[in-house]
């Protein structure tokens, strides 16, 4: 297993993955991102920062890196920061299918990505993964599963799946919406041929949103690495978004409140990987300091407070413009 790599390293941010969703393309729901990324988004522009973060996380320890086939270049961007450094061989990449990127570069198309989860999708989506990543992708995940998701009742599909993993691949999912506890839990009912198909899960889960907490611990027990995502909340945990309680707890611990949104999720022990989805070096930095933050009872306790409803947050995310 890939994640084997993780679990034998030694390095206080051995638990944080770097994500690519915010660098690879032009247009994405973060918040500030007017401020994080260079004015003239070009295609060099965004390659540049994206090694630049790819570099300075490496460096500081980071082994996981994530991106998706719909985060614009991002597979491409990642794949020229792996050619370049061939002896590189301790970093485990995750990529996703099942969304196509549409916006042509764009940030004001009138649509970002499209949702296909058939097998035609699959296989031409790994097709192109393939062509870039090669052999150096370690995972690929279905993208944003939900409990409808056709991917879950799907045995062509499953037995294809299979067949990748056979191979040598991990096959995953990663999760999004109200309902993500219900569909963590019907993927971990998919089997062929008698043996669990899934191997990783990847869910949004932070301290407004908790609702995937109880499932995400079930696929812990499982046997199945858990990934976070989303865990500054697309921004809304990072200053000067951050509610009032978590501003005051980081400064109590005089770290920023990015890296106690972070710590929090790192205290759950059903945690492997908790994704920064940065989007410059100096927040990738301030990021990793979660892996040193104490938090007390109290503090934890006043975090405990900022959970939402599942629904409302994700009507809020919903809501979020395409910068």
């Amino acid at each position: 297993m890939p994640f084997a790599r993780l679990a034998s390293a030694t390095t206080p941010t051995c638990h944080l993955g770097l994500g690519l969703a915010a660098v690879g393309r032009p247009g994405y729901i973060n918040l500030g991102r007017e401020e994080d990324l260079p004015p003239v988004r070009s295609v060099d522009a965004l390659r540049e920062r994206t090694h630049e973060l790819l570099e300075a996380a490496y460096a500081q320890g980071v082994r996981y890196f994530d991106v998706a086939r719909s985060y614009g270049r991002s597979e491409e961007f990642l794949a020229d920061w792996l050619n370049a450094r061939p002896d590189i061989d301790d970093v485990v990449v995750g990529s996703k299918w099942g969304y196509t990127y549409t916006a042509g570069w764009s940030t004001d198309a009138e649509q970002h990505e499209v949702k296909d989860h058939s097998l035609a999708t699959y296989e031409r989506q790994r097709a192109e993964t393939d062509a870039l990543l090669g052999d150096r992708l370690d995972l690929y995940q279905i993208h944003s599963v939900t409990p409808d998701s056709p991917a879950l009742t799907d045995k062509e599909l499953h037995a294809r799946l299979a067949e990748a993993a056979a191979a040598g691949l991990s096959i995953g999912f990663s999760t999004s919406g109200p309902a993500q506890a219900d569909a963590i839990r019907a993927a971990l009912e998919v089997t062929v041929d008698g043996a669990p198909l899934f191997r990783t899960v990847q869910s949004t889960y932070n301290a407004l949103e908790t609702s995937a907490g109880p499932a995400l611990a079930e696929a812990h027990d499982a046997g199945l690495t858990v990934i976070v995502k989303e865990g500054m909340a697309n921004g809304r945990l990072a200053a000067p978004h951050a509610p009032d309680v978590l501003q005051a707890v980081a400064e109590e611990t005089s770290l920023g409140c990015d890296a106690v949104a972070l710590a929090v999720i790192l205290r759950q022990p059903w945690v492997g990987v908790v994704l920064s989805g940065a989007a410059t070096v100096t927040q990738l930095a301030s990021n990793l300091h979660a892996a040193v933050v104490d938090l007390d009872v109290d503090q934890l306790t006043r975090l405990t407070t900022l959970a939402e409803d599942p629904r409302i947050y994700w009507e809020q995310r919903g809501r979020l413009p395409w910068h």
